[in-house]
């Protein structure tokens, strides 16, 4: 699960990653002016939409096998039994 939270956050900052690099090659980077008036609106929008793709991607990829049905955890006789697919 930690995985899933890091690469979506991870999508989610790359628009902004990519304008901190935008800025620094074109030697704009040296004032804050640049961060407060940028485009954050439009990033956050980009992240957002890295993130759904993002999302939609890994429900696409890493579904169910097929002809299997998943059987939660559960606690038989004080001992925990992990959920698995039969």
């Amino acid at each position: 699960m930690l995985r899933v939270i890091l690469t979506q956050l991870l999508l989610f900052l790359l628009p902004f990653l990519g304008f901190a690099i935008w800025l620094a090659i074109n030697k704009k980077a040296q004032t804050s002016k640049n961060w407060r008036e940028g485009p954050m609106v439009w990033l956050v929008i980009a992240g957002m939409g890295l993130v759904i793709a993002g999302l939609v991607g890994l429900a696409t990829i890493e579904g169910l096998p097929e002809g299997q049905v998943y059987k939660p955890a559960e606690l038989r006789d004080g001992v925990l039994i992990p959920g698995h697919y039969e």
